[in-house]
């Protein structure tokens, strides 16, 4: 029998005949249905899974699956198995499923009743399952575990180191020494980085071990798995990222690259993305947003970003959009110094702000900050540690723009987490006790990879013990961070899952045909072509020979169009500052001539860089030349002479085949430039929106 769907309607009692909730026992302890708990969404279209959550004597919660009985009061509406697994039998009518431990109950009320907002055509309306939950303090689970938890429990929420190395190992598997720091410290989450992630069933055992070390509560455990330039895990499906889905402008697309991301994150057991960023590039100039980042149009930006934003969280992922408030229009990279953005409040609003506040009006989970100081809505100055020059104060550490702006004028209620505490606009100017301490004066509820952690969690009992800090205010940051975890069913499992049965299921997920299948496809879509003198597409003759000239990832791209010509020859010009004369001649001989331009700081795309000269001597050599821009797209700004020039925005396979493709003339190219390109004396190359194809 075909099963229905469920949603729940949260909190309300739609029914007159409704039953009154369950009353708890006077006791410490509890055992509740986790779909009664305020803020928990269902919306299932194949039955119901319920989980049970066993409330502690101090008020910590886990999940609970051994050791229950279930039932049905309607069978003839609903059943329910030993694992809580609801299925609907089509009659119509109202069931209450119940849970008891022996000792705890607690129920829930499913409906199959009529929908008069769903009748077609005149008809008989169709059904619909209806989960009605129960009401009662005793469901407001964060608040009494949040009064349970000692200072320090609370502090440790708040921390979310990363353990990429340790006694100068990678860490690609749980240690002994880290699973008591994550005890001693009573970790909240963790981040991982590619080192931790080599292959899909040591992933998963790692990311099973974490939660396992967990104390009280299930962790946070986070990677920065945004697609293109910025992807952690080594196994499964390379996204080309932001800036070819903004070329492409497709939203289906972006719905699709976060539900690819997001599912095979679950299936690893990794429960939060730090993604996507929602930056507006509008500095060619940028060395660290560029092709992160959707493009430079802030509505573009916005709807882009909500779009990957529902694919992540559809998939139980909690989706975190960076880097507040805006990283876009700077010409310093954060990692290495300290970058400003000019703009008044009205500017910021209309541009690098609309994005974030779009994905807050969405349902985003968190927001990442960014180490950027913002002047003109923030005047405070702080002493630099590293030259005793007055500074402005960097947004991660600005109560103005993490408490002042985020949570009042853009009303946002969910977590604040800070960017890398470790990164040079920080730690040249702040230690890391004082910067941690700012930050969280300043309302980011988590601190992202503090330097030191004996050392910060000391410094911050200390502030709290010393009026410096507000502990009511950390109890709002952990009541957010419980929250968080709630609403995305990140609990500490009394019996976990069996290892073997959870690698399987990631194996079955990670790089499956209908991932690579979106994956080609947002790299075919995206491919922009902004100029073609007659160039393109290639018709080589079979003994005609191609010369694919270029630097780093010169071996992809040779490989690509050597799919489709027999006679390809590398010119690889990395580490030089001329062309040899074997190169000359071999450029000489060629019938066609594509360069591979990767650029990724204004340095490297200057006219004036030793490889675009040698770029500009080909061109010179040769009639006829095509360039494709591997990376950034600004390329074309050191060479405008070139013939034809296709972007591609990323260094992933799936692109290079996408371009190669172009090349040839067997595909068509459809993408749409997502920045404006300028020319070198303040004009306009190419516009926002520029592209041709060959039709």
């Amino acid at each position: 029998m075909k099963k229905a769907a469920l949603s729940v309607l949260a909190g309300t009692m739609l029914l007159t005949h409704a039953a009154p909730a369950a009353v708890a026992q006077e006791s410490d302890g509890d055992l509740i249905l986790y779909q009664n708990v305020p803020g928990v969404d269902t919306d299932l279209e194949e039955g119901l899974d319920l989980r049970a959550l066993a409330v502690h004597e101090d008020g910590h919660f886990t999940e609970r699956a051994d050791g229950l009985e279930w039932s049905s009061t309607n069978e003839n509406v609903a059943t329910v198995d030993d694992s809580g697994i609801v299925e609907m039998t089509g009659q119509r009518g109202r069931s209450f499923i119940s849970v008891t431990d022996g000792e705890y109950t607690d129920r829930i009320a499913v409906d199959y009743k009529p929908n008069p907002d769903a009748r077609d055509g005149g008809g008989p309306p169709p059904v619909e399952a209806q989960l009605v939950p129960q009401t009662g303090e005793r469901y407001d689970i964060v608040d009494g575990a949040v009064e349970g938890m000692t200072l320090e429990e609370k502090v440790g929420q708040m921390m979310m180191p990363d353990f990429r190395h340790y006694d100068g190992q990678e860490v690609t598997e749980m240690l002994p020494e880290i699973e008591q720091l994550v005890e001693d410290y009573h970790l909240g989450g963790v981040i991982l980085f590619a080192e931790n992630v080599v292959e899909t069933e040591q992933t998963y055992q790692l990311v099973h071990d974490y939660q396992e070390a967990a104390e009280k509560f299930g962790m946070l455990v986070t990677i920065d798995q945004e697609g293109g330039i910025v992807t952690r895990l080594q196994t499964g499906t390379d996204l080309p990222g932001n800036m070819a889905l903004g070329a492409t402008r497709n939203l289906e697309l972006a719905e699709a690259a976060g539900d690819v991301i997001g599912a095979e994150l679950s299936s690893l057991g990794i429960n939060t993305n730090l993604a996507p960023v929602v930056d507006v590039n509008n500095n060619p100039d940028n060395p660290v947003i560029g092709v992160r980042s959707f493009g430079e149009d802030p509505q573009l930006v916005a709807d882009m970003g909500v779009s990957y934003i529902n694919g992540l969280q559809q998939n139980g992922i909690a989706a975190t959009a960076k880097h507040f408030p805006g990283h876009g229009d700077t010409s310093v990279d954060s990692h290495l110094g300290l970058p400003e953005v000019p703009h008044d409040l009205d500017r910021l609003m209309d541009v690098e702000l609309y994005p974030f506040q779009q994905a807050m009006n969405a349902g985003l989970d968190a927001v990442m900050t960014a180490h950027v100081t913002f002047p003109q809505i923030d005047g405070d100055k702080a002493i630099s540690e590293k030259n005793g020059t007055e500074i402005s104060i960097p947004a991660t550490l600005s109560r103005t723009v993490l408490t002042d702006l985020m949570r009042g004028e853009l009303g946002y209620d969910g977590v604040v987490m800070t960017d890398a505490m470790n990164m040079n606009a920080i730690t040249d100017h702040f230690g890391p006790v004082d910067a941690a301490i700012r930050a969280i004066d300043a309302g980011a509820d988590i601190i992202l990879m503090p330097v030191g952690l004996e050392e910060v969690v000391d410094g911050v009992l200390d502030a709290v013990d010393g009026g410096e800090l507000s502990e009511a205010e950390l109890d709002e940051s952990v009541e957010r961070i419980l929250t968080l975890k709630v609403e995305r069913g990140i609990f500490k499992q009394e019996s976990p899952q069996d290892p073997a049965e959870g690698k399987q299921g990631a194996l079955d997920t990670i790089g499956q045909d209908s991932h690579l299948a979106v994956e080609q496809t947002i790299a075919d879509d995206a491919v922009t072509m902004l100029k073609n003198d007659d160039v393109l597409p290639l018709t080589p003759d079979a003994e005609e020979r191609i010369a694919v000239v270029g630097t780093t990832y010169l071996n992809s791209l040779v490989s690509a169009v050597g799919e489709h010509h027999e006679h390809v020859d590398a010119v690889n010009l990395s580490g030089q500052s001329s062309l040899t004369d074997e190169q000359r001649s071999t450029i000489e001989a060629a019938d066609h001539v594509v360069i591979g331009s990767t650029t990724a700081t204004v340095a490297q795309r200057s006219a004036d860089n030793a490889v675009m000269q040698m770029y500009a001597e080909v061109m010179d050599m040769k009639d006829d030349v095509a360039a494709v821009a591997i990376r950034n797209p600004y390329d074309i700004m050191a060479y405008p002479d070139v013939d034809a020039y296709l972007a591609q925005y990323g260094f992933r396979d799936a692109s290079f085949r996408a371009t190669a493709a172009v090349l040839f003339g067997e595909a068509n190219p459809t993408g749409t430039l997502p920045v404006t390109i300028p020319d070198p004396d303040g004009g306009t190359l190419f516009e926002y929106g520029s592209g041709i194809s060959f039709e």
